[in-house]
């Protein structure tokens, strides 16, 4: 496993809710990964308890975690070490309400 997968597969396995993104909770850079946070505020989850990696940092993270998921976009959720999925994804679920019982929340 390179350096890259193994920085990404700690950050995966030590937080519960991990957002890989453009920008950060407070600012998105993308409209993408600004739904993405929309979606779980609406979850009812305090942007405090997530943690985000702004894959515009880093070269080898943004490139690293496509490879890592197998999945082709950014922004990209795990919940408890599990891939989401993107925002796509995450809207279809919270719509469904799968996505408040993966995190564990109730909608506000």
């Amino acid at each position: 496993m390179s350096d890259t997968q193994q920085r990404i597969a700690d950050l995966v396995k030590s937080n519960d809710i991990l957002l890989f993104m453009k920008g950060n909770a407070s600012f998105p850079m993308c409209g993408f990964s600004g739904r993405a946070i929309q979606v779980l505020k609406a979850c009812g989850v305090d942007t405090k308890n997530i943690k985000t990696v702004n894959v515009l940092d880093d070269a080898e993270i943004r490139q690293g975690i496509k490879e890592f998921s197998n999945w082709p976009t950014i922004p990209q959720l795990y919940v408890k070490g599990e891939f989401v999925g993107g925002s796509d994804i995450m809207m279809e679920m919270y719509e469904s309400g799968e996505l408040q019982t993966v995190l564990g929340t109730t909608a506000e």
